[in-house]
């Protein structure tokens, strides 16, 4: 029997680097459309149950673009508030009391990730459910690595921990595959996992990364998909980004 599948999709952010700090950045547009359509569009593509973004800043704007333009979405979609930001961990916090009765994978996606495809998110759900794995995650190996999480690997070439850029070491910096910061985990271990996290970081945030140290420890499987088309889990934090995606799918 085919596992139950909800979408969560991070889309609080201000994105203080997009020239207009009044805009929510999953409503800035690319070739014309909003950011969070392009994430949306791709939930209700691979069928997802139950999807459920999270909004934040500038929130209204979000909620009442997405009832009109997914309103045969309607008893799917449900909103998630992360009104004080505090880290993509406690993004997912919020959904807690949506998902509580829920029974499945839990895909979590980038409201600020607009080109990932149904081929490679179907590739990545496969790759999850044939082996088996508790969790999982998108990687990819970009030119320059820099700013970005690392994936880190055992002598066996399995991954075992994601540490954050600014809390890596000089070795582990010379690590060049990346965090993508799209995931799917068993529902019935996220919030498990979720209760673990403290904000004892670099940053003073809750990291959802961090998670995945839980599952470790608890002897669960955990996989990382390793995608070679960078531009799409390409994220857009600044309004540069923006542009130049918009160069590279003309």
């Amino acid at each position: 029997m085919k596992k139950k599948l909800a979408a969560v999709i991070m889309a609080a952010g201000k994105g203080k680097r997009m020239n207009n700090p009044d805009k929510s950045k999953v409503m800035f547009e690319l070739k014309g459309k909003p950011l969070i359509e392009y994430v949306v569009s791709l939930t209700e593509e691979i069928n997802s149950d139950i999807i459920i973004p999270v909004v934040g800043h500038q929130k209204k704007s979000v909620i009442n673009f997405l009832d009109k333009r997914f309103s045969e979405l309607s008893g799917k979609i449900f909103y998630a508030h992360q009104d004080k930001q505090l880290g993509t961990g406690h993004a997912i916090m919020q959904t807690r009391e949506l998902l509580k009765d829920f029974d499945g994978d839990v895909l979590i996606l980038s409201g600020d990730v607009p080109l990932l495809t149904e081929d490679t998110v179907g590739l990545f759900l496969k790759f999850h459910s044939d082996n088996n794995f508790n969790a999982s995650l998108i990687s990819a190996v970009p030119e320059d690595p820099s700013g970005y999480g690392r994936v880190l690997r055992n002598e066996y070439g399995e991954f075992h921990e994601i540490r954050e850029h600014k809390d890596c070491n000089e070795e582990e910096l010379k690590c060049s595959e990346i965090n993508s910061g799209i995931y799917i985990i068993e529902s019935k271990i996220l919030f498990e996992a979720i209760d673990t996290l403290s904000t004892d970081n670099a940053q003073g945030e809750y990291y959802l990364t961090d998670i995945f140290k839980y599952f470790r420890s608890k002897g669960m499987k955990i996989g990382a998909f390793k995608v070679s088309n960078i531009t799409e889990i390409t994220g857009v934090n600044s309004a540069a980004q923006l542009s130049e995606l918009e160069m590279k799918i003309q």
